[in-house]
């Protein structure tokens, strides 16, 4: 019979994160088209701007809320600007905004929580505390009262959003790390003499990104609807930057006056891009829990 150390030696590696994806992506249609569409959105975040047939900000005055057609794909707004362009420049802005303020909500959000799941005590309470007041304001409000405070950059809006998300992260990284903490592999680290922020670091904190990532996803979508949101109501974005809620908002007037592309196709935009995200919670598990591999 072949020892233990042979049957070790052609025992397959373990799957990289790359196969683990494909394996995900391929093995659900959902996945599939989400995926696909994440190609998509990327590349038009990527390079959309340089793609654009016409200049997103050039504006015709002998070509206005002209209908779709072989020369504009998307039709044109109310100054002759090419919604298509226009579409394509607005992916990089919204996607940027829901990426800047997402990373900043899962980073101290996840930071936050940890330590007060973890070393429980006043950090609990004073961490627990904090989040209830932030969550007794209406979340959208607070961004608003936010960006009109300190002005609608897109700093601002990505530091407004990142503030209204943050509660999701830390309330659940708190009650995952709570449990994670009684573990027997936690107790042998601690045994061991590893320190607090080591165990954080390379014990709880991987156990926490198949939650965390699913949230990140679904925030992703939040993100660009809060942005588009506040653009909505003149509290996002300043004309004429391509941001989908601004055209949205610039062509609403519209629809009743039969130039129902104007705010149709950015719409469609920010809707497929929110589809997106939300699917790919259910893909992105696959990849990041430990568990799964």
């Amino acid at each position: 019979m072949p020892s233990v150390a042979a049957a070790e030696s052609v025992r397959s590696p373990p799957p990289t994160p790359w196969r683990l994806l494909a394996r995900a992506v391929t093995g659900n249609p959902l996945s599939l088209l989400a995926g696909a569409m994440l190609v998509l959105f990327l590349g038009a975040a990527l390079f959309g701007p340089a793609l654009a047939p016409h200049d997103p900000l050039l504006t015709n005055a002998s070509r206005t809320l002209a209908p779709p057609s072989a020369d504009h794909w998307f039709g044109t707004d109310q100054l002759g600007r090419d919604i298509f362009s226009r579409v394509l420049a607005g992916t990089r802005v919204d996607f940027l905004i829901a990426l800047g303020s997402v990373s900043l909500a899962a980073t101290l959000g996840t930071t936050l929580g940890m330590c007060a799941g973890f070393l429980g005590g006043r950090t609990d309470r004073l961490v627990g505390r904090a989040m209830d007041m932030l969550m007794a304001f209406p979340l959208f409000v607070l961004a608003m009262a936010i960006v009109a405070a300190l002005g609608n950059s897109v700093a601002n809006i990505v530091c407004a959003s990142a503030l209204i998300n943050l509660p999701f992260y830390v309330r659940l990284a708190r009650t995952e790390t709570g449990v994670l903490r009684q573990a027997g592999f936690i107790e042998a680290a601690r045994l061991s003499g590893a320190r607090t922020p080591r165990i954080l670091r390379r014990h709880v904190l991987p156990n926490l990104l198949a939650p965390l990532s699913v949230q990140a996803s679904l925030n992703m979508g939040w993100a660009m609807l809060n942005a588009a949101g506040l653009s909505f109501i003149g509290l996002g974005l300043r004309p004429p930057a391509p941001e989908w809620g601004l055209m949205v908002s610039e062509g609403a007037g519209y629809v009743v006056s039969g130039e129902w592309w104007v705010p149709l196709f950015p719409g469609i935009a920010l809707m497929l891009s929110v589809l997106t995200f939300n699917l790919l919670g259910d893909t992105l598990p696959a990849v990041v829990d430990p568990r799964r591999r």
